[in-house]
């Protein structure tokens, strides 16, 4: 059993619901991606369909070869840490929102 271009399952039966719902949205709707990456996952168009499918998976993933040079990737920028310091009201006393917070006194 030889497989089509892009075929990673096996190809089931005609009357099989989900290539008779698949196979009809891309006839219906050539354009639908959902319905190409069915198609071709598991190998139910013609080899030739199937190419042409294949090849325009590829390129919505960005997976398609070019003979071109490949650019570099984007450099990234360094960012600093930034210190903060704490505020202070005086020698001795430090400024937190929390003190007595829940107490009661009576």
């Amino acid at each position: 059993m030889s497989l089509l271009p892009g075929q990673k399952h096996p190809t089931p039966t005609p009357g099989f619901g989900d290539r008779v719902f698949y196979e009809t949205l891309l006839r219906q709707r050539p354009d639908s991606a959902m319905a190409q990456q069915w198609c071709v996952d598991y190998g139910v168009l013609s080899v030739d369909e199937a190419e042409k499918v294949y090849n325009i998976c590829l390129k919505r993933k960005g997976k398609l070869k070019v003979l071109s040079s490949p650019s570099p990737p984007p450099k990234k920028k360094k960012t600093k840490a930034k210190v903060i310091k704490e505020e202070t009201d005086g020698p001795d006393l430090q400024v937190s929102g929390g003190d007595g917070i829940g107490r009661v006194v009576l």
